[in-house]
């Protein structure tokens, strides 16, 4: 009898995992840009703080991070192509976000910027301004600058460069989610925000 159960639920589960399988598809829900996975599971997120679609994102990006298995490391990466404002600027900004990270305050930090810019609609026209969100929101100015000309942040914003230019010629537009490597996902016009998430989660997985 406890045979003949567990050969019925393989023969219910096996059908559903099959399902699964095929909820997303290459072509319509992600893209294939590398033959290669990176060796250990990342999800990347090409982000702009001046991007209004990224600002409406963020608690989509709180939900994925949750959901991610604690071996996969999620990072933003901060693109400077948007028309908003200049390249300098938002160098100065990746700057930032480098001096949330070191602190290890980047989401509380990334919140205020974005605030700045989309909710209180305020001008970012220097490091200046940026140093005084953080200000704002407990940073000690001394301790700012002092880690604005540091060698550690300057290797963070080294890096963000680094993976804004490898990935630069997948990117349309901003916020695009590359994970694995390999991986761009591709948001449908009938995918729910739940979906999103899932997508990106389900990605995470794939090699």
């Amino acid at each position: 009898m406890k045979k003949l159960f567990s050969l019925l639920m393989l023969a219910i589960l096996l059908p559903l995992q099959a399902c699964a399988q095929e909820v997303y598809t290459e072509g319509e829900h992600y893209e294939v840009i590398s033959d290669k996975a990176t060796d250990k599971a990342e999800v990347l997120e090409f982000f702009s703080f001046w991007c209004p679609h990224c600002h409406a994102f963020e608690p989509l990006v709180a939900q994925i991070k949750s959901k991610l298995d604690k071996n996969v490391s999620f990072e933003k990466v901060h693109a400077n192509f948007m028309a908003f404002t200049t390249k300098d600027i938002q160098d100065e900004a990746t700057k930032a976000m480098m001096i949330g990270r070191a602190l290890k305050r980047e989401d509380a930090l990334n919140k205020a910027i974005f605030n700045y810019i989309h909710v209180q609609r305020s001008q970012v026209t220097s490091l200046k301004d940026l140093e005084n969100i953080f200000i704002i929101n407990g940073v000690d100015s001394a301790e700012f600058e002092k880690m604005a000309s540091s060698f550690g942040v300057n290797s963070l914003v080294s890096k963000n460069n680094k993976a804004l230019e490898h990935y630069r010629k997948h990117l349309g537009g901003v916020p695009t989610f590359i994970v694995n490597g390999k991986f761009k996902a591709k948001f449908t016009r009938n995918m729910g925000p739940d979906d999103m998430v899932d997508l990106i989660v389900w990605l995470s997985k794939q090699k």
